[in-house]
């Protein structure tokens, strides 16, 4: 049994008073300070860990100003706050140990747009990506376009001055800003614009907050103007945090102080709204892939690129590419950068033309095209191959590779992880090359392996060292490397923080700008932040404070991680791995990861959240000196007697009188998964949250009692075949409005499902009975024509039509099915964490499938979400023993087959259940050759999350976030398609459609044998 865990960071007194105070004050946000909350922003993209002692989300500019307000009455004067957006930096940039101020959950309005002036106003919790599918219809998009565009927002874009691909046409995030409104500490709203020089002065004479503002950053940036221009890189990536180059215009004739705020990642205020300016959509594309048998090749040939005229040059190396390979994503590109027979492509840049004008494009296309031939005919310059697109989807694809390159670095195999500290470097594109030549000697003088990709076009590669932090050696290591990478950007004369601000590497500020220029920083910053309140440590400290900077040595996960034992660490992998990119805080409603993050908006609800927590119990258990994995293997190889019941009887009695356990707060996050294992997929890292949740939710029910839904969604595969002998009755009753009533408040079950009737074994009755001995002894012409259909539980007991009907397509198709007795699958017994149940399943039902299997014949089965737990579930819980039988899914084995002509007036539209198509990338394509190869149309409809998965959906405690799921990608495409051309994979989908739109669409193979002869 495990014990009771405490957290050992509490809150400071004053903090608890503050956050009390606050909401008295009529704070509309929510004000978090649970354990796990502050945990959730504990870490971002970087190496750091810093653990707040509050989190604070406003709901509006007016909760921003309260906040501020009251913490400036002399009883908080100790308070510091940190703003934050996505929580994607690379630098610990809103990493803080005070309070953290998150904008990203409710300040996501795009309050106003003007086409004709290409100007739009947006709060500064927008997510990038939300703000170009708003733009969009109308022909623009805001231009700045980093990796993390679909969970980055744009209060963290400004405050970080993001720039990405297409920097040297687009510029930066600042060069687009018209105009900011930012809350300062003290609470006074700043608005910020363009503006004559006179009128700056004017302000510069006023008595007050901002008077005293602009009369220092008119002083700094006038007087050291000469110094500012000699130390500044004369790059695309100009300097960040604080930009006094640029609050003048080229003449000096008009003054800017909001370019003092891009880049100030957060340390002189809260950015809260922004004026946009947009750019509009070229009409016309062309991507051009062109391959290197060397990396250096591919660096040294950029300038060549660069040079015909195009929009945007990006590289990765092989090491990225390989790994793109292994993930979800190289499916949808590898047509566009195939491998070039007996090379090694060992380097790629994709280079982007875009033009209003389409015979323009041609031009500049064709010239490259003509001199790449040339090159490729000589044998020039490393080139290998190229191969053109035009097609925007496939653009947009082959970018979301790139864009994926971060994440896929920290799936690397071995503990030592390509990790962000020194990504960012850039100098003058014509020294790239010798400068990362120069770069890879290095990290190769110390023995580390390394990937490299990013923008060559501007002189910024991102370059990630591997190292294992856990290791204390590795760690005095990383700073070594910061120093040296240091050095040798000043050699090439360029910058170590090219792109992604400088957080913990502050520290090196003033190396680089002198005593003299880092002074005006520091009175800058004591004008804005005299109190050092906003972010402190980050870029500067106020004049004459005697703060310090943070620094590259600053507490790092590694820290707490390595207090887990190692074996643990391995073994939790699937938590422990994650790197916190963030990409399952994607908002893209129409995208599987993760549904939980989307409708909740809770940082603890998504993969990286939950990764968090798990890490954090870990840690804490080891502190206790408890022995995870043993409590693991008891739990697994005998239930718990009376005296341990009694036990969890007094514990959960504990747990209903409010006694605290971080446990608590960990299940509260795990309850919340719907376990429909797209981030499995999805996550670069392969964070599997259902994987490291089963095994959780077995430990935590060691110590406290389960709710009785539990037991019965466990033993949902032995309950059905007994209720499924009666179904007329068990239907019945089950709709009897009391009895509803009592399943929704007593065990928390809503919307039962009906047992089918007539029941499948009804259904079945005409075709040849399984009987494995008659089925050996059949002649080879026989056996040939088996197929064996695979049973589970929804679809054999709450959906036999479909069975039948699959029966039925298959004996059209001149085949033999077979069904298959039923056995249980494991798949709810998983899900609920019954994993000595589960183990014991699965040990039945593969003794059973690989017998079966000596036929020889096809096994089929026909819902994914079972029939993969064969393929992931099954090998973790038995290793070998699991023997090697198959089970496919319809399609896997029907695209191989031939299928007769068929007609059909309409086009059918795919809905695809998450947990297939993330799992199986290749599930929808493989439909759409199946029906094409039957002379039909069909095709696919991007969604996410029906809302459903399993039995989440029936669950009281989930039936709105299941329903607002359902809104949010699914509701829209099914009630825009007529019922009898819609066509869903998941049997959850189908239920939920049931559920809200009151018909159950077909499966795909429905709609065939409807059309068959």
């Amino acid at each position: 049994m495990i014990p009771k865990l405490n957290p050992e960071q509490m809150l400071a007194p004053v903090v608890v008073q503050y956050c009390a105070s606050l909401q008295q004050a009529g704070f509309q946000g929510e004000i978090e300070t649970s354990y796990a909350s502050r945990l959730a922003v504990a870490t971002d993209n970087s190496v750091y860990q810093a653990l707040p002692q509050a989190v604070l989300l406003p709901k509006h500019q007016q909760d921003v100003e309260l906040l501020t307000r009251l913490a400036s009455e002399p009883r908080f004067s100790a308070l510091k706050f940190a703003p934050r957006g996505g929580g994607t930096g690379t630098n610990g940039q809103a990493l803080t140990e005070h309070l953290v101020v998150d904008l990203s959950r409710h300040l996501r309005t795009i309050l106003d747009f003007d086409p004709q002036k290409r100007q739009v106003r947006v709060q500064a919790g927008v997510i990038k990506d939300q703000l170009n599918a708003y733009l969009a219809p109308f022909g623009f998009f805001f231009a700045p376009d980093l990796s993390t565009s679909n969970r980055a927002t744009i209060g963290g874009m400004i405050n970080t001055d993001a720039s990405g691909q297409g920097s040297l046409v687009y510029g930066k995030t600042s060069d687009h800003v018209l105009a900011l409104t930012t809350v300062l500490a003290d609470g006074t709203v700043l608005k910020t614009a363009p503006q004559p020089l006179g009128e700056a002065e004017v302000k510069a004479s006023l008595d007050n907050a901002e008077g005293h503002i602009y009369r220092q950053v008119l002083a700094s940036c006038r007087q050291f103007r000469p110094q500012i221009l000699a130390k500044f890189p004369r790059l695309n990536r100009f300097l960040t945090g604080y930009d006094l180059e640029h609050v003048f215009n080229a003449d000096l004739t008009e003054f800017d102080l909001g370019r003092v705020i891009t880049g100030s990642e957060g340390s002189l205020g809260f950015v809260t709204e922004a004026l946009l300016n947009v750019t509009p959509i070229a009409r016309h594309k062309c991507l051009v892939n062109v391959k290197y048998n060397s990396f250096e090749s591919a660096l040294r040939n950029a300038p060549f690129l660069v040079a015909a005229n195009a929009t945007s040059v990006e590289t990765v190396d092989s090491k990225v590419l390989n790994l793109a390979r292994q993930d979800i994503i190289w499916h949808q590109v590898k047509t566009y950068i195939e491998d070039v027979p007996g090379q090694d492509m060992l380097g790629l840049n994709m280079v982007e033309f875009n033009d209003e004008d389409d015979a323009g494009m041609a031009q500049k296309v064709a010239h490259l095209e003509e001199r790449l031939q040339h090159a490729l005919d000589n044998g020039d310059s490393g080139i290998i191959g190229y191969q053109l697109t035009y097609d925007p989807k496939a653009i947009l694809q082959i970018y979301a590779m790139r864009k994926k390159a971060v994440g896929l670095l920290g799936n690397a195999k071995g503990s030592q992880k390509p990790v962000p500290f020194t990504e960012d470097t850039a100098v003058p594109p014509e020294n790239l090359a010798d400068f990362i030549m120069e770069f890879r000697a290095l990290l190769d003088s110390h023995g580390l392996s390394y990937g490299m990709f990013g923008h060559v076009d501007a002189g910024v590669l991102h370059v990630r060292p591997a190292l294992d932090l856990c290791e204390p050696g590795q760690e005095t290591l990383l700073r070594t490397i910061s120093d040296q990478v240091v050095a040798l950007t000043a050699k090439y004369g360029g910058l170590m923080w090219g792109e992604h601000g400088k957080g913990y590497r502050s520290e090196y500020g003033p190396a680089f700008f002198g005593e003299e220029l880092f002074a005006e920083l520091r009175k800058i910053k004591g004008v804005f932040d005299p109190l050092n309140r906003m972010n402190p440590g980050k870029i500067c400290t106020p004049w004459q404070s005697q703060d310090e900077l943070v620094s590259v040595d600053g507490q790092k996960r590694a820290y707490f991680d390595r207090q887990i034992p190692t074996v643990v660490r391995q073994s939790f992998e699937a938590a422990t791995s994650c790197n916190g990119n963030g990409l399952c805080f994607n908002y893209e409603e129409n995208s599987p990861m993760c549904p939980s993050s989307k409708i909740t908006k809770d940082r603890r609800h998504s993969p990286k959240g939950r990764a968090g927590l798990m890490r954090e119990w870990l840690r804490l258990m080891q502190k206790q000196g408890v022995d995870v994995l043993a409590q693991e293997q008891q739990l697994l190889q005998a239930s718990s007697g009376p005296a341990a019941l009694l036990q969890k009887v007094q514990n959960t009695v504990g747990k209903w009188r409010g006694e605290a356990d971080f446990s608590h707060e960990v299940m509260e996050a795990m309850e919340g998964c719907l376990a429909c294992k797209a981030c499995a997929g999805q996550c670069p890292i392969k964070v599997d949250v259902p994987s490291f949740r089963a095994r959780f939710i077995q430990l935590y029910h060691s110590r406290y009692l389960r709710p009785l839904k539990d037991y019965i969604v466990g033993n949902i595969e032995r309950s059905a075949p007994v209720l499924a002998k009666a179904p007329g009755l068990v239907n019945a009753v089950v709709t009897l409005p009391p009895v509803a009533w009592l399943l929704k408040k007593v065990v928390g079950y809503v919307d039962t499902p009906l047992l089918s009737t007539p029941v499948l074994t009804e259904r079945a009755a005409q075709y040849r009975a399984f009987d494995l001995a008659a089925l050996q002894a059949l002649p080879a012409t026989e056996k040939a024509k088996l197929v064996l259909l695979v049973q589970d539980p929804f679809t054999s007991f709450y959906e036999a039509d479909l069975v039948a009907d699959a029966m039925a397509l298959l004996r059209k198709l001149g085949f033999d099915p077979v069904l298959l007795p039923f056995l249980p699958n494991g798949k709810p017994q998983h899900v609920k964490g019954f994993l000595r149940e589960f183990a014991e399943t699965a040990r039945t039902a593969s003794e059973f499938l690989q017998q079966v299997s000596t036929l020889g014949a096809p096994m089929l089965g026909l819902d994914a979400s079972l029939v993969l737990v064969y393929r992931d579930e099954y090998v973790k819980a038995l290793g070998e023993a699991r023997g090697d039988y198959q089970v496919q899914l319809l399609h896997e084995w029907l695209q191989l087959q031939q299928l007769p002509a068929l007609h059909n007036s309409g086009q059918f539209k795919l809905l695809a259940h998450c947990t297939e198509k993330t799992a199986l990338p290749a599930t929808e394509k493989s439909w759409q050759q199946i029906y094409q190869q039957a002379g039909l149309s069909l095709q696919v409809v991007a969604t996410g999350c029906c809302g459903m998965a399993g039995t989440y959906g029936h669950e009281a405690q989930n039936e709105a976030n299941s329903k607002a799921l359902f809104n949010l990608s699914w509701a829209a495409p099914v009630q825009q398609t007529a019922p009898d051309l819609l066509l869903v994979t998941g049997f959850s989908c189908r239920s939920q459609v049931k559920r809200y739109e009151g018909f159950k669409p077909k499966h795909p193979l429905q709609a065939l044998l409807q059309l068959m002869p």
